[in-house]
């Protein structure tokens, strides 16, 4: 049986609201009709996939009664979460040992993993049959990533919580939702959502998602700009003083 998945409608409507159904081909073995086998096409929608923002995603977790699942990797999950939320990370780390592989580790960790903090990681093959052995295809679950919804030049799976959501609703779920903004740009909860969103780990939701050399760049910059300023002072008012120090440092 061949098949192939295409988005038949993209809306986007007032607010920050995504939805998009897809359409479903399949081209089914038929009748042999004259030594040549006639096959027949079957299309149907399927259900839709519900994107929001926060504020909208708060009110589905408290009013509605959806379920948080983190897709994100473990590294951002252990550095904060939501309390109540399912963890069932999408990617997981890559410690496989052929030599292709290994290669590609090395000059990730060398880079994007010394630089961004990023893991290297590979799809985890359990990741539907999880969540399908946790709940039912009627459960309604809010799919949430670090980055959230970003669009590209044709088609806008690109996040994580996305492609979560594309396998999940292929596997037969019917209430799925995502976060368009993702984690990074959750904000504090409001009255009718208070501790919907609360959090647990070593840093903030919105911070999550940094870690590696970037995270002390900003640090060193402030260093050195402290210094900066602390010497054109010391200049400026000390003169005399300044020239002293100068008189002392040695001369190439």
């Amino acid at each position: 049986m061949a098949g192939i998945i295409a988005p038949s409608s993209l809306l986007l409507p007032s607010g920050s609201k995504l939805r998009t159904t897809w359409l479903e081909f399949k081209t089914h073995p038929g009748r042999t009709v004259s030594g040549k086998q006639i096959h027949r096409r079957n299309f149907k929608l399927r259900a839709e996939v519900n994107y929001v923002n926060d504020e909208e995603a708060k009110k589905l977790v408290a009013v509605e009664g959806y379920t948080v699942v983190d897709v994100r990797d473990k590294s951002q999950f252990d550095r904060a979460h939501i309390k109540s939320c399912y963890h069932m990370p999408l990617f997981i780390e890559n410690k496989d040992s052929d030599i292709g592989t290994v290669i590609k580790r090395t000059v990730h960790n060398n880079f994007s993993g010394l630089f961004f903090g990023l893991p290297f990681t590979k799809e985890n093959p359990e990741f539907v049959q999880s969540l399908k052995s946790q709940f039912s295809s009627e459960s309604k679950l809010l799919l949430v990533c670090q980055e959230g919804l970003r669009l590209g030049f044709i088609f806008f799976l690109l996040s994580r919580s996305a492609a979560a959501a594309n396998k999940l609703e292929r596997a037969g779920f019917q209430n799925i939702a995502c976060i368009t903004s993702g984690l990074q740009a959750v904000k504090p909860d409001s009255l009718l959502s208070a501790g919907t969103f609360d959090s647990v780990g070593s840093t903030e939701l919105q911070n999550a998602g940094k870690a590696g050399l970037v995270t002390i760049q900003g640090k060193i910059s402030a260093v050195l700009g402290t210094v900066l300023i602390c010497a054109f002072l010391f200049i400026t008012f000390f003169p005399d003083q300044a020239e002293k120090l100068f008189q002392l440092a040695p001369s190439s």
